[in-house]
């Protein structure tokens, strides 16, 4: 283990303030998340003075690592739970498996329990998944129509995903450039672009078991319900990986997904970038550089931010008025609440009785599409309304991050509306949370020793992400490809490297190279006379 995830990421201040003013950087990045820090590896690789500010008093901002239980033995990932995304050109890069990153591809990839005691599960062995068809009596038409959605979307993802044209990586392409791509395909385009979740469902299934399971993927952080346009696209992104090789499957990392950012650090600090955790920034002077809250001045060449565009348009000491119209209009809103929870022992799913295979999938408890999107619709009224939830259990497969047969489990959940009064209607969501998750395992109000509830308020308290979008905006189609920000701003020496900017949110890690790509590439122009 490096020492940065040793400490969790509580690096401090290399040198006093003073010092680290003395210095005229190349170039200075607000926010010591994943992306902030992999431009700063890349940066750094290539000869520049990089130093990484970080307001909080630990590295990895979504995706790091917490205590925030009073058992101090339990380390929890508090908003990122699993890896599916985060490229593997990055991991070759940086060597990050070397420097501690390494996860458990998990199976069944997707598991599904239904209330009658059976289930559905996406195994890691097609094999296995059409047994468990099968055994659910799924008529053949619906079987090959299963098959043919889940070829469709990953025929896109090869199509957009190909190394001699690979849409995540530099710029955005247009939608012309992606319409080609996809051969002028009529409905891989629609899902790019337009249509909801429910309506693929419904061109290639008629089972309710099947809809009702396969949903969830298109509304994760998605302010919408699976029967709202543009939700496929929210499938189709988190279909773009590929995993240890395997495609777009998700696993846990060993230790939690704050060893991704402590080892992205690590390298960063080998290339010779500078951290700094616990150094607020409260004006960026693009040309000049950066003001910390205390006054200091911090001199750069460039400032790139990692903060979500909300954030920097509280930093920033000017800005082209159409561009500040642009980053106004940046739709923020979520839905989405984190529910993290310390347990006594494993949940025991009435689909699965006894069994602990489940504690090793990833797992979506839900009381079916159409109760989801009414779940979104009360969301979008103002009320909470837990209408999907995903769970991870980190100690499945790894259990370092709690005490000798202790658990830690994780819900990804929708839907609460960040305008409520979460002060004295935090009890309430928890047991929404507790109510769906008994419906399938009995036992879980039983097993819970603590737990705590993060809705959007809370993410945007802790993590500084504004709305608590983790995202760093909303990524249905109107915000996705050439709508997502680019790192270049018509501000000179100023640019975004966080997950506002393509290819999107999640831990890709691709935003935070592009940036650095973007940063050198222009370094490198000769400067106009």
């Amino acid at each position: 283990m490096n020492e940065i995830a040793a400490k969790l990421g509580e690096v401090g201040l290399p040198a006093p303030v003073r010092e680290l003013a003395a210095t005229h950087w190349d170039a200075v990045i607000v926010g010591g998340g994943h992306n902030g820090l992999t431009a700063a590896a890349y940066l750094a690789r290539a000869g520049q003075r990089v130093l990484v500010l970080e307001r909080r008093e630990r590295l990895g901002g979504a995706c790091t690592l917490e205590r925030p239980f009073p058992d101090q033995r339990y380390s929890v990932s508090p908003c990122a739970y699993v890896v599916g995304l985060l490229d593997d050109l990055v991991i070759q890069e940086l060597d990050l498996r070397r420097r501690g990153f390494e996860c458990y591809v998990a199976d069944p990839n997707l598991w599904v329990p239904f209330e009658d005691g059976t289930s559905f599960g996406q195994w890691l062995d097609d094999a296995k998944t059409q047994r468990n068809l099968e055994e659910l009596k799924v008529s053949r038409k619906d079987i090959d129509g299963y098959w043919a959605y889940e070829h469709l979307f990953d025929e896109i993802r090869q199509r957009l995903r190909t190394r001699g044209r690979d849409a995540w990586l530099d710029e955005a392409p247009t939608r012309a450039e992606l319409e080609e791509l996809l051969h002028g395909e009529q409905h891989m385009i629609d899902i790019v672009f337009d249509a909801s979740i429910a309506e693929v469902l419904d061109e290639h299934m008629d089972d309710q078991r099947l809809k009702d399971a396969l949903f969830g993927q298109g509304v994760i952080a998605a302010y919408g319900g699976p029967q709202d346009k543009g939700t496929a696209s929210i499938k189709l992104m988190h279909y773009q990986g590929d995993l240890e090789g395997q495609g777009p499957v998700w696993g846990y990392v060993k230790g939690g997904m704050g060893m991704i950012s402590f080892a992205i650090a690590h390298a960063a600090q080998e290339a010779g970038a500078t951290l700094a955790t616990g150094v607020p920034v409260s004006a960026i002077t693009p040309g000049e550089g950066v003001t910390l809250e205390d006054g200091t001045v911090i001199r750069a060449r460039t400032v790139l931010c990692n903060a979500d565009p909300k954030r920097a348009l509280a930093l920033l000491t000017e800005l082209p008025p159409a561009y500040e119209q642009r980053l106004r209009e940046w739709e923020i809103r979520s839905p989405v609440v984190k529910f993290n929870a310390a347990l006594t022992a494993l949940p025991d799913f009435t689909a699965a009785p006894g069994a602990t295979w489940p504690a090793r999938a990833t797992i979506d408890v839900t009381e079916g599409l159409d109760a989801a999107q009414r779940a979104f619709e009360r969301c979008a009224a103002g009320e909470p309304a837990v209408g999907f939830g995903e769970i991870y259990i980190q100690t499945g497969y790894d259990p370092s991050p709690a005490p000798t047969d202790r658990h830690l489990l994780s819900v990804f959940g929708q839907y609460a509306p960040y305008d409520m009064d979460w002060s004295t209607r935090r009890d309430e969501v928890a047991r929404q949370f507790i109510d769906l998750i008994a419906r399938f395992a009995p036992n879980f109000p039983d097993i819970v020793e603590t737990y705590e509830v993060l809705g959007p308020p809370d993410i945007e308290e802790r993590i500084g992400l504004t709305g608590g979008n983790i995202f760093q905006g909303e990524v249905m189609p109107n915000q996705m490809w050439e709508h997502r920000l680019t790192p270049r701003t018509p501000i000179d020496g100023f640019y975004f490297c966080g997950a506002a900017t393509h290819p999107g949110g999640s831990v890709i890690a691709l935003n935070g190279r592009n940036a650095a790509m973007a940063v050198l590439a222009d370094s490198r122009v000769p400067a106009r006379t």
